[in-house]
Order: C-alpha cells, then structure tokens, then sequence
C-alpha cells in the first residue's frame, strides 16, 4: 500500500517553498541553457521551466549551477523520459534513486512521466515506445506508478503519447486504460493535446472523443508543441510529434476548447530542437496565456448573463 493517500487532490502538486502554480494562468517552456542570458535579461513574469530529469542526473558541475540560477527566479516542472514506465520488466532501481534524489533537491511544483517503455532486457531504446492496452499491461504500469510514487512522496503527471502503431492484442483503447490508470494509482494527467493531436492524425480517430473520454478532471498539466509532416510508405500523411516548431492552428483549437471545458490549467510549451530565439518560444507560452485569460472572460460573461 502506498504511504500516501491516493485523493482527488492527491495529484494537485502546486506549491513548494514559497514558489507556486496558484496563478492560474500560469504558462511555461522548455529550458534551454542557451535561452539563459535572455530569460535573465528579459524575465518570464509567472512563468515556469520544465527540464528532462536523466540531464541532471549527474552530481554537480554546470548542469546544475545553471539550474540553481532558475529555480532561485522561477518554479520548475521535472519530466521524466526513461523511467520506462510502461517496460514489463522491473524499474531500474538506480535510475529511481537519481529522480528522487532530483525531486528532493530542487523540489518542483510538477512532476511527470511519461506512458510509454523505453527499456527492455538491459537494453535501452533511445525513444518513447507504444503499449499494448491490456490488463497485464494495465497491472504493471499501475505497479510502475505506485513504485515511484513511493520513492518521491509525492503523486506524479502521467502523459498521454504519441503513437504511430497500435496493438492488435489491445483489449480497451488508450483512454480507457489512462482511466484505469489515474483511478488505480491517484496520480495525475499530463494533457499532451499536440500528442493528442499527431495520434488521432495518423491513427484516424476523432481527437475530440478521444478528449471526451479522458478523465479531463484529473489534468494537472498540459503540453503544448509542434510536430512534422512526413509521407509513409504507402504515401499517406505521417505527423511526427517532432518538438521543433511552433504550435498548429489545429492543436491551439483543441487547447482553447479543452481550457473553455476545464479551466485553465498550467501549460507549458516544449521545443526540443531547432532551437528558436527565447522571445520565439516566450511569445508561444504567452499566446497559451492569451487563450486561457479569453476562455475566462468568456466564462465569467456566462455566468453574469445566467444570474
């Protein structure tokens, strides 16, 4: 049994140390150390940073100095790429060790995974492979989540993926098992809606009852991104959740639909490469701010004409 109380508001990690997420249209970006001088010049009022875990696994040197100098100014959000959440094989108690041991020392207001396995055997896979949905597979990411869980004290963000196969032996679709998922375990949902997006693309389902059947009430988070167009090999449209571009008008629609039917959440941009310069990925955060102080108005407007 884990130590914690799995409650609705277990997966709500929103403040530490006098650094929060209460504003609630607070919105943040991927961390690059070459944005640094102009995040330090210019600021990011409200804003947040997330960081891949396994680059700050190390003991000290600059990695880390350059992430001192942001947590002493802003709140992070850790996201974890290898913990091979979905792999049926046991976590890799080192690796586990080494994200505690972050958590504890710069104590973010988020933390997340993601559903996905990257390791297998010994092996590991550079990247983020598919699951099939199945009860064994169910029963073994909820041992996953609860063994992390566990080791930080605290629930973590599950992410939705991105995928480009899926399995004949799925007995219940994506959004049933997340349901399962967060239910079985109390954690959280990242809301991935560019993921949301490429999968449905290249899958052909709608997104939105794809987005209808989430459990929308558990979302602590959500990603934002830009993805790729390719041609498969039998010439049809491929996207590929590519983290190097900006955002699509079809991807912003769905976030300002999902913030109009949720609230605002904190939401966070991720650019991975082809780096652009920081007032690029700034004006992208501050456009996710834009929708939800919109979808705010629009409520209040609501519920003025209503009473």
């Amino acid at each position: 049994m884990n130590a914690f109380v799995k409650t609705p508001a277990a997966y709500e990690t929103r403040r530490s140390h006098g650094i929060s997420l209460d504003t609630l249209v607070v919105v943040g970006t991927s961390f690059k150390h070459e944005h640094l001088p102009a995040i330090l010049a210019d600021g990011f009022e409200d804003g947040f940073f997330e960081v891949h875990a396994e680059n700050y696994m190390g003991g000290g040197g600059p990695p880390h100095r350059t992430l001192a100098t942001v947590r002493e100014a802003y709140p992070l959000s850790i996201h974890g790429v290898c913990m091979s959440i979905g792999a049926p094989s046991r976590l890799d108690a080192r690796h586990l060790a080494r994200f505690r041991e972050l958590v504890i020392r710069y104590e973010p207001v988020l933390v997340s995974e993601h559903l996905a396995w990257s390791s297998h055997g010994g092996a590991f896979f550079n990247d983020l492979l598919p699951l099939p949905y199945t009860k064994a597979t169910l029963d073994t990411v909820c041992e996953h989540i609860d063994q992390v869980q566990d080791a930080i004290r605290r629930p973590i963000l599950l992410e939705n993926p991105s995928t480009y196969i899926a399995f004949a032996s799925s007995t219940m679709s994506e959004s049933e098992f997340i349901r399962e998922v967060v239910q079985r375990t109390g954690c959280g949902l990242l809301l991935d809606i560019n993921n949301v997006f490429v999968s449905a693309v290249n899958h052909r389902f709608s997104a939105e009852t794809y987005l209808d059947e989430l459990p929308l009430e558990r979302v602590g988070e959500i990603h934002l991104a830009g993805h790729s167009e390719q041609r498969d090999d039998e010439d049809e449209m491929l996207l590929v959740d590519s983290h190097d571009c900006v955002i699509s008008d079809s991807v912003w629609h769905l976030y300002r639909d999902i913030v109009g039917r949720i609230g605002p959440r904190p939401t966070l941009v991720e650019w991975d490469s082809n780096l652009p310069a920081w007032s690029v990925l700034r004006d992208q955060a501050l456009s996710a701010r834009r929708i939800m102080t919109e979808q705010m108005t629009l409520c209040s407007q609501e519920i003025g004409r209503a009473g």
